[in-house]
């Protein structure tokens, strides 16, 4: 996997909201996902945000018939410049964006690090990690990723990484304990090749950590190529299945 850092990949655009050629400017943003950032006089990140189609997305900041918002209002009136990054997938913008909000800290964006209503991507500090979506920071030593702005996305982003690196969805609590005493039966999702059965030691709790560093990588934004990646293992995911099938 490349050790491309995320938040430096992907092409870049920048326009100068000059009223004159705004439109005209906006008119050549392409029509792909990723994020933008708005940019104050002193070039300062004021707002980062994300979105399927770039193009669409940042016009709607600067039409005048949309309905009147102070705080929104109040943004607009301090964009000097957008910058943007186009990304692979909606779920590279996704990631790419909880990584720039966390790392800038816009002052336009709500303050996510303490609003309780924003959802993470919590990994579990236990010996077989859970993944799972959390709007409850608990200083446990368990890692908190995000946080993130679009709830849908998120989930559909956790499903397709528990797809792909088959790690555990249950709730239980691990250990080589729990295992010497079978304490636990394996579930359909060890079945149906959606989970490597930690449950009852079918994979050793070091290949199983190995998985959730791949997944600790994905989530904080330090390979540019997610997509490819995911892609990649779902296709030979896909072609283990029918070729059981066969």
């Amino acid at each position: 996997m490349s050790g491309e850092n995320l938040m430096d990949a992907g092409v870049v655009f920048r326009v100068d909201v000059d009223p004159v050629t705004l439109e005209e400017r906006l008119q050549s943003l392409p029509a792909e996902p990723g994020v933008y950032q708005f940019q104050d006089a002193q070039g300062k990140v004021i707002y980062v945000g994300k979105a399927k189609n770039l193009r669409n997305r940042v016009r709607q900041y600067f039409q005048r018939s949309r309905p009147f918002d102070a705080r929104l209002a109040a943004l607009v009136s301090r964009i000097a410049n957008v910058e943007i990054i186009v990304t692979d997938s909606e779920v590279e913008s996704l990631i790419l964006e909880a990584n720039l909000i966390k790392k800038l800290k816009p002052r336009y964006n709500v303050n996510l690090k303490d609003d309780k209503s924003y959802p993470y991507i919590v990994v579990t500090n236990e010996p077989y990690p859970r993944v799972s979506v959390t709007r409850r920071i608990v200083r446990d030593g368990s890692r908190y990723f995000g946080p993130f702005t679009e709830v849908k996305t998120l989930r559909s982003t956790l499903k397709t990484l528990r797809d792909v690196f088959r790690i555990r969805s249950c709730r239980y609590y691990i250990d080589e304990e729990v295992i010497r005493k079978k304490k636990i039966r394996v579930c359909l999702d060890y079945h149906i090749k959606k989970c490597d059965g930690p449950c009852e030691g079918l994979i050793s709790q070091q290949a199983y950590n190995d998985m959730i560093r791949e997944v600790e990588k994905l989530l904080s934004g330090r390979t540019g190529s997610l997509v490819r990646e995911l892609e990649a293992r779902m296709k030979t995911l896909a072609d283990e299945m029918r070729f059981e099938e066969a």
